[in-house]
């Protein structure tokens, strides 16, 4: 008897929720079938069978949060060739641990596969099969859309969420799906995935962090393009973090101690239907703009698309969220440790200011920087912002 365990999906999270099983207890399967599809607070990622064998027994069922290393099935494998062990590198002997805690180097009865953990990503496919996250089947589903006739606009011909609503509602849609079973008033649903990562965030924001925000506007009547507004913003934190190091920082509350980072690794909140996602932009510093437009599309097509590496949405060190560009002026953002500063863009006003003699409308971008008094003090923090300011009220 062989326990496979939910493996370490290389990305730290503690947990995973069991999206759903593809096998049933008692069932035969080979190496590297699709197991189980999970969801981390980031990612949906589908786990292979590391044995070929027998299913026994399955320790949770669809919606059970499950812990990184505990149980997930128990098989009766077919002999030691449909056993696939993964050893640490140089370790030997009949003691070490089977493949359910790593998932990366994974060996098979033949070769050696290595799963990235793409968010929705597939293993081997067999011909024909449709390739789409357990979220999009769901949706497809609930939508009465057979996956098979839509157009996969996805990396790699995924199916995205956003590809089953066009097709459900084209003119040449299938049949209009039944209408959704009401809800009973008062029913309390289970936050799921990137609202259950956001709800342990902002918890952990709550009980460690002295948060403080400063509001003010930038002028951008002066601006010559009208278009760039993300990469300006970006440009702007990239000034504000050379006046003010301390604030592109993170902050360690055991020691007591604030470490400056050498680039900005900015992370992007991202409003989805399945949550807020917050991919990263890696060393924005270091960019020109053609670069930063270049990146930006892509993060927004992986975000869409819910292809976003784990490794993408960790390890930041400044937040910028653009709620603007739905509505609102100014807002009060919270931090997410160990970082200690996060900017928030309102929408693009025209507002009437006073100038030499009279007065002018204007366009300008409502700011709102929240910091981390335990660490930065209210001079650095509104040097920093003076500093973005005066980058974004430059006319290029």
């Amino acid at each position: 008897m062989k326990t496979f365990n939910l493996p370490d999906l290389g990305e730290g999270l503690p947990e995973a929720e069991i999206v759903k099983w593809h096998v049933t207890e008692g069932q035969d399967i080979k190496t590297d079938e699709l197991l189980v599809s999970v969801e981390t607070a980031k990612a949906v990622v589908e786990v292979p069978s590391p044995y070929t064998g027998k299913i026994v027994k399955l320790y949770a069922k669809s919606g059970d949060i499950v812990e990184t290393g505990k149980p997930l099935a128990d098989f009766e494998p077919a002999g030691d060739a449909g056993i696939a062990v993964a050893k640490p590198e140089g370790q030997t002997g009949e003691n070490s641990r089977d493949s359910g805690t790593v998932v990366g180097s994974m060996p098979t009865s033949d070769e050696v596969l290595v799963e990235t953990a793409i968010p929705g990503g597939s293993r081997r496919r067999k011909g024909g099969r449709v390739k789409a996250a357990p979220a999009v089947r769901a949706l497809a589903n609930r939508l009465g859309v057979d996956l098979a006739g839509v157009p996969a606009t996805g990396k790699n011909g995924l199916v995205t969420a956003d590809d089953v609503r066009n097709f459900q509602t084209a003119p040449a849609a299938a049949p209009a799906a039944p209408a959704r079973p009401s809800i009973a008033v008062g029913a309390a649903e289970p936050l799921r995935g990137p609202r259950r990562a956001m709800a342990q965030s902002m918890a952990l924001a709550r009980d460690e962090i002295a948060n403080c925000t400063l509001f003010d506007d930038a002028d951008v009547h002066n601006w010559i393009r009208k278009d760039g507004f993300t990469v300006r913003i970006i440009r702007a934190i990239c000034a504000g973090v050379r006046a003010e190091p301390g604030l592109n920082a993170l902050f360690d509350a055991v020691t007591t101690s604030r470490k400056s980072m050498e680039h900005v690794d900015l992370a992007m909140a991202v409003d989805t239907p399945d949550g807020l996602i917050v991919p990263v932009l890696r060393q924005v510093d270091t960019k020109d703009a053609t670069r930063l437009r270049h990146d930006l599309d892509q993060l927004k097509e992986a975000t869409r698309n819910r292809t976003v590496a784990p490794g993408d949405m960790k390890d930041f060190t400044f937040t910028l969220s653009n709620f603007g560009m739905m509505a609102g002026r100014y807002a009060t953002p919270i931090i997410v440790p160990p970082t200690v500063a996060i900017l928030g863009t309102g929408g693009v006003r025209h507002d009437v200011v006073a100038v030499m003699g009279g007065i002018e409308v204007h366009r300008r971008i409502p700011l709102s920087l929240t910091f981390d008094h335990r660490c930065v003090t209210g001079g650095e923090a509104c040097r920093f912002l003076a500093a973005v300011i005066g980058d974004l009220e430059r006319a290029e």
